[in-house]
């Protein structure tokens, strides 16, 4: 059984308080694949070093990437209170574990208060990763199950931008 916490986002919530580390990982990373053994040895010691350890499936979870702005593989956070920290540092256990133990977090600078993943900003920016998730599966829905050209799908959606640009326009 795995000491890490999967976060999803009906429970991304937990991080805002206490002490945390997350991992962005995606099954298909090759980096995140070699972080895996290390990150679970990690979370076994958690409870020793004061903190919960967690992880975030990109691929399941687009809105909470986007939340976090995520874009590289594996990206991991420090969170202490609400208070967002990159981790930026080598990827042993040693390394992992001396980041708590010896409080080098406090060296780092916090996320900016509007880039932080609780503020009104990134809650906009997960609603666009979720509709850009919708959007795929429509065209997903349209080219795969109804058989509709990829060209096709690709001119309904044109369609669609420029008919509701119109109508917000008048």
């Amino acid at each position: 059984r795995s000491s890490v916490r999967v976060l999803c986002g009906s429970n991304w919530s937990l991080v805002l308080q206490g002490q945390w580390m997350l991992e962005f990982y995606a099954p298909w990373c090759p980096a995140c694949r070699q972080l895996e053994p290390t990150w679970e040895s990690f979370a076994k010691d958690s409870e020793r070093l004061g903190i919960a350890v967690g992880k975030v499936d990109v691929t399941q979870e687009p809105g909470l990437s986007g939340r976090f702005f995520v874009t590289t593989l594996p990206t991991i956070y420090h969170a202490n209170d609400g208070v967002f920290r990159r981790y930026r540092g080598s990827r042993t256990l040693e390394d992992l574990q001396g980041y708590i133990l010896e409080r080098k977090w406090e060296a780092v600078e916090p996320v900016a208060g509007w880039k932080s993943p609780s503020s009104i900003m990134m809650h906009g920016m997960a609603g666009l990763f979720h509709f850009s998730g919708w959007i795929r599966q429509i065209h997903n829905y349209l080219t795969g199950t109804l058989g509709v050209h990829v060209w096709v799908s690709y001119a309904i959606f044109i369609l669609t931008t420029l008919l509701i640009g119109l109508l917000l326009g008048l």
